[in-house]
């Protein structure tokens, strides 16, 4: 049970991360948070994903840029839904070491000396310290949960949100891309399955649209700007 326990938070941990961060704050400049909490972040996604900041706001701006068409890095329209699906961390890597696109695209982000000698420069240690770390507190069970939480951003991220929500769902506004909610309740995601309302308005740090939709992550900005640790533009 407290196995489950601790996948279940550390996972909501990353995605809030992920969400919160990478994609509100950094990607979109829709929220800026304390430094505390950003370097919290940056640090949690070290440890449990291993990826680059610059990488991962270029490629996301880039969706944004050029969304549906051969110029978009993950589009399932383009590359096939069951390759996206399946295989989306395959085309983020293949986005990611475009260093020219990086450099176009992910301007704005850390660059700090942690960031360069340490997140970008050593990427894949974080990754190598969790696993040592469950081993620890979970003998032979903590290789299992390792590789459920290193599988967790690639399977959600790059295989749901960037290929089944631009595949099926439905649709609160109309868009130049094929971008779908999948759900009204982002719970799993972190808010991300309301995806078409994302791309109706991707400078909100909000993602719900309609009363009846319920985004997660929107509910943690909320506690956060309630005790001074971001500011939501």
């Amino acid at each position: 049970m407290q196995e489950l326990l601790y996948l279940a938070i550390t996972t909501h941990i990353t995605i809030v991360c992920v969400t919160l961060y990478l994609h509100r704050s950094q990607a979109h400049r829709a929220v800026s948070f304390h430094s505390a909490v950003s370097h919290f972040m940056r640090f949690w996604l070290w440890l449990t994903t291993g990826m680059i900041t610059k990488q991962w706001v270029a490629i996301h701006r880039k969706h944004h840029a050029f969304c549906e068409t051969e110029k978009d890095p993950h589009s399932p329209h383009y590359f096939g839904i069951w390759r996206v699906l399946f295989g989306g961390a395959l085309l983020y890597n293949k986005a990611a070491n475009n260093k020219q696109m990086v450099a176009s695209f992910g301007s704005g982000t850390p660059d700090d000396w942690i960031e360069q000698y340490i997140y970008t420069k050593f990427h894949w240690l974080g990754v190598a310290v969790l696993l040592g770390i469950n081993i620890l507190l979970f003998d032979i069970w903590g290789v299992l949960i390792w590789l459920v939480q290193v599988l967790w951003i690639p399977f959600w991220a790059a295989g749901v949100v960037n290929g089944l929500a631009h595949w099926w769902g439905y649709r609160n506004g109309k868009t130049n891309d094929r971008s779908h909610n999948l759900v009204p309740w982002g719970l799993i995601i972190g808010g991300e399955e309301l995806h078409n309302n994302h791309h109706v308005n991707p400078a909100s740090a909000k993602l719900s649209l309609q009363w009846w939709e319920f985004d997660i992550g929107w509910m943690w900005l909320l506690v956060l700007k309630r005790l001074g640790l971001a500011k939501i533009k």
